[in-house]
């Protein structure tokens, strides 16, 4: 097998962490899968597996190794698409992960009309409320909500969202409105794992202020925690982008907003910068414009 070819058996062994999962998505035997990594292996003098009989898992220079691989692939698959002049034609699977409630929202509406737009583009999206590494993982695109930390990736910022104390016209009706931040503990309140850990609320530019409320419910779902502020049970938090069409509605409204901490940024990441492929320029460039666009995430230009 030529090292091309035992390079693409490696990812694929690599993202399967099985040789016959692997061997399948590429289309060869599990023994010529096994035989194309041992070789790898001996020309690089290192391991770069360790195999159980259930599964197989990088070490650490394995995960190195895959990380360097996945960016020569990438380039070399630039270089070709510019020969035979498609540089510029969106083309491939395009891999993207996203916060849960924002890819329901945002994400997958704007990605059915990408996909319309550019028919030899296909998509698969990790909606997930962790921070997925996209070079692990093998992700081409992320959609990030907060602060980004210091990293090799590429970044766009596409707007912000603020984390608000919200509930129904009819809760506000019956037990009045709080004015200040410790008068919550006066209140009903839903709880919600995430975003509420140790049962305290945050205020203020930093969040430096603290609120300790005592939920009569909590719930690890922050539709859920809207759903039941909606029906005017109680006060939730949330990001203002998962409360916009309540707000434009009428059927949820905020509260205490001179006393919310900064807004948060929101970011599309990519790994590949001005080398990006065209089918990631292509995403990037038309989500951006779509989410600039959408007034509750507050872009500023």
């Amino acid at each position: 097998m030529d090292r091309l070819k035992s390079l693409k058996v490696f990812i694929a062994v690599a993202e399967a962490e099985s040789f016959a999962a692997g061997a399948r998505a590429v289309g060869v035997s599990a023994p010529s899968a096994t035989r194309a990594v041992g070789a790898l292996e001996a020309a690089l003098g290192t391991r770069l597996f360790t195999r159980t009989t259930r599964r197989v898992r990088l070490t650490d220079a394995g995960r190195a190794y895959l990380q360097d691989v996945r960016e020569v692939l990438a380039h070399l698959q630039a270089a070709d698409e510019a020969a035979v002049g498609t540089a510029q034609t969106p083309v491939g699977q395009l891999r993207i992960t996203c916060p849960q409630e924002f890819g329901r929202i945002y994400v997958a509406p704007l990605l059915a009309e990408f996909l319309d737009r550019y028919p030899g583009v296909s998509a698969d999206v990790l909606m997930v409320d962790r921070v997925v590494n996209i070079v692990e993982e093998g992700f081409d695109v992320a959609l990030r909500i907060g602060p980004l930390p210091s990293s090799g990736l590429a970044a766009v910022r596409v707007g912000q969202v603020r984390r608000v104390v919200c509930g129904a016209p009819r809760y506000f009706a019956e037990r009045g409105c709080p004015r200040e931040p410790p008068e919550l503990t006066a209140h009903r309140v839903v709880s919600v794992a995430s975003l509420n850990a140790g049962g305290l609320w945050r205020f203020g530019p930093g969040g430096e202020l603290t609120v300790k409320v005592e939920p009569q419910l909590g719930v690890s779902s922050v539709a859920a925690a809207i759903e039941i502020a909606r029906r005017g049970w109680g006060l939730c938090q949330a990001l203002s982008y998962q409360i916009g069409s309540d707000l434009e509605a009428g059927t949820l409204r905020t509260v205490l907003e001179e006393w919310e901490p900064e807004p948060l940024p929101i970011h599309l990441v990519h790994t590949e910068g001005r080398r990006a492929t065209p089918k990631v320029r292509a995403f990037i460039d038309f989500a951006a414009e779509r989410l600039r666009g959408t007034a509750v995430l507050g872009w500023k230009s």
